[in-house]
């Protein structure tokens, strides 16, 4: 009886700790589609939203934004992204961390200037009550 006992409590365990996992990776998947929409829309309120205050914006380019100059630049339409494709996706949660890493395929209209990036990208979320974007990194696609 103690083993099934056991092995019972086991499962339940692992159930648990299963589900609570894959909430919080759906909660920081819906934030990367919310993250997804403000760079598509170009609105400075979503983008304030998600952005945290200490957020870091690194481009496959070697520049870096911090929260206002990310949010000006897309809200001007300086960098406007037509289309957004996001694929071969990974969520590691981590506490009140998370790791993402995709690879985006974009059409873009960089102050009216056409184009298209391929880039592998790792963003880094935070829990502050919602999920933050506190860190992205680019890396442009081998060719």
């Amino acid at each position: 009886m103690k083993p099934f006992f056991y092995s019972l409590i086991l499962f339940i365990t692992i159930s648990l700790c299963t589900n609570a996992q894959s909430k919080r990776e759906k909660q920081v998947e819906t934030a990367v589609e919310t993250l997804k929409k403000a760079l598509l829309e170009g609105k400075r309120e979503q983008l304030e939203a998600i952005a945290a205050e200490q957020l870091t914006y690194g481009h496959s380019g070697g520049k870096l934004e911090n929260k206002a100059e990310f949010v000006e630049a897309l809200a001007s339409g300086k960098s406007d992204f037509l289309s957004i494709e996001l694929t071969d996706q990974t969520i590691e949660v981590s506490g009140k961390t998370a790791i993402v890493r995709h690879k985006l395929s974009a059409q873009t209209n960089d102050s009216g200037v056409p184009g298209n990036v391929n880039l592998y990208v790792l963003l880094v979320f935070q829990k502050q009550g919602t999920w933050k974007l506190l860190a992205r990194q680019a890396v442009k696609l081998p060719k």
